[in-house]
């Protein structure tokens, strides 16, 4: 059966807060950027991706991020925990994890450095959905994993039960088109690159997970709102007023601006796990300017 979750509108990536000192999670912090998110708007939020740092979170501390952010929320708004692995042991340890503390759905990505096949990716998705019942988001994004879903093997996964859609950032105009086109009804298309969530919208997309909605969560949600209004024209006045800050985001490797960012605007202490380091001076600049364009050093609520 197809998955009966369905999502439109943008969830946050969030970054996972740490503290300077000791670099753990700032559960506080944690708390309180959920609290900004839900109170401009967002529509649902997505802890434990690549943006939250996950893959040099350890399992408690992943675990733990988890539960933080389905408390919080409350059932406010959907909570889609990332939840992938290029073990499919381990992602299916963590999505029957996310199943048992009430998330709405995970966010799976696609296996990184293994390579799979296009069979092997099927596989890998099908051992999950025989496994845990709960809806899940495929995550293709090959710059990250070294090896891309096709359109082909994504609308194959798409048959599979339990599967409620897919955050597409590979980049591939011409393979998001297929997916958009020939996809089954149940299944959610989402903008994983924010600087083409307008344009993929147009075509048809349902939303996006975004990076820039940490920062800007009250912008963001209101242009994928005007896209889902069918306003485009109003719509991208907002993605022009934003796009200096997506492109930003991507400066140095995420989430190193995005964090830096926020401790800009005083949300979060700007703390790194290595390999991540801090972001650069130059960059840094960069990063305070287009804040301040946006008037986004303002006191917040």
């Amino acid at each position: 059966m197809p998955s009966k979750f369905s999502f439109k509108g943008v969830a946050t990536a969030l970054v996972t807060p740490m503290h300077q000192v000791d670099g753990t999670v700032d559960e506080g912090a944690l708390r309180s950027l959920v609290e900004f998110q839900i109170t401009n708007g967002i529509n649902g939020v997505v802890p434990c991706g690549t943006t939250g740092e996950s893959a040099t979170l350890n399992h408690a501390e992943h675990h733990h991020v988890m539960d933080v952010v389905v408390e919080q929320a409350a059932g406010r708004v959907p909570v889609i925990i990332g939840a992938g692995s290029n073990s499919t042991r381990e992602a299916i340890s963590l999505t029957q994890h996310a199943r048992a503390i009430g998330a709405n759905a995970v966010l799976s990505i696609a296996p990184y450095y293994n390579k799979p096949t296009q069979e092997g990716f099927y596989q890998h998705y099908k051992a999950i959905t025989e496994s845990v019942e709960i809806p899940i988001f495929v995550y293709n994004v090959p710059g990250r994993t070294g090896s891309n879903i096709t359109a082909e093997t994504t609308l194959r996964i798409a048959e599979l039960p339990g599967i409620a859609g897919i955050k597409e950032a590979s980049g591939n105009i011409q393979q998001i088109m297929e997916i958009l086109r020939h996809r089954p009804t149940h299944f959610t298309v989402l903008s994983g690159d924010d600087a083409l969530t307008l344009p993929l919208m147009a075509l048809g997309a349902d939303g996006a997970i975004s990076v820039v909605a940490n920062e800007a969560p009250l912008q963001f949600s209101s242009m994928v709102r005007l896209c889902l209004e069918e306003k485009f024209s109003e719509a991208r006045v907002v993605h022009e007023d934003l796009l200096m800050l997506m492109s930003l985001n991507f400066i140095e490797s995420n989430p190193i601006p995005v964090k830096s960012a926020l401790a800009m605007m005083g949300m979060i202490e700007e703390a790194y796990r290595l390999p991540l380091t801090p972001m650069s001076g130059e960059h840094r600049f960069a990063v305070r300017r287009a804040l301040e364009e946006l008037h986004l050093l303002e006191p917040h609520q």
